[in-house]
């Protein structure tokens, strides 16, 4: 609540935008206070947490990875979206990939190069088996 607080989710600041939808208006909030200054970066912190049976015993995964941006303009966030869009569109415009149409990535022909080329460009998932 303090956090949503801050934000000023609750105030009575008009919005300004006409016939906006919900995403765009939280949208709006968000970027007067989440906005990068000269000097300040933004990470990025994944973990997930994987929690499976395999032949009937219990296991469980560990994957995380940090991101740091360099400045306001050069973001963790610009690079974990950008980057596998770029990494992607370049492999199929390359024909790099044997699959066709709309596939969902859970191929390993698919994510592991372009996991690949995330890491040669500092984007790397440590993974850990507990």
């Amino acid at each position: 609540m303090e956090k949503l607080e801050w934000l000023e989710i609750f105030s009575d600041i008009k919005v300004g935008l006409k016939d906006a939808s919900p995403a765009k208006i939280l949208q709006h909030i968000l970027e007067r206070k989440w906005t990068l200054t000269e000097g300040e970066r933004d990470m990025i912190v994944m973990w997930h947490r994987f929690v499976y049976l395999k032949d009937g015993e219990k296991k469980e995964m560990n994957s995380s990875m940090v991101c740091e941006g360099v400045d306001m303009y050069h973001t963790a966030m610009s690079k974990t979206v950008g980057l596998p869009v770029a990494i992607t569109s370049e492999m199929i415009l390359k024909g790099e990939f044997s699959k066709r149409g709309v596939v969902i990535p859970l191929i390993k022909e698919l994510y592991i190069p372009v996991l690949k080329k995330l890491k040669e460009n500092g984007i790397l998932f440590e993974e850990k088996h507990v």
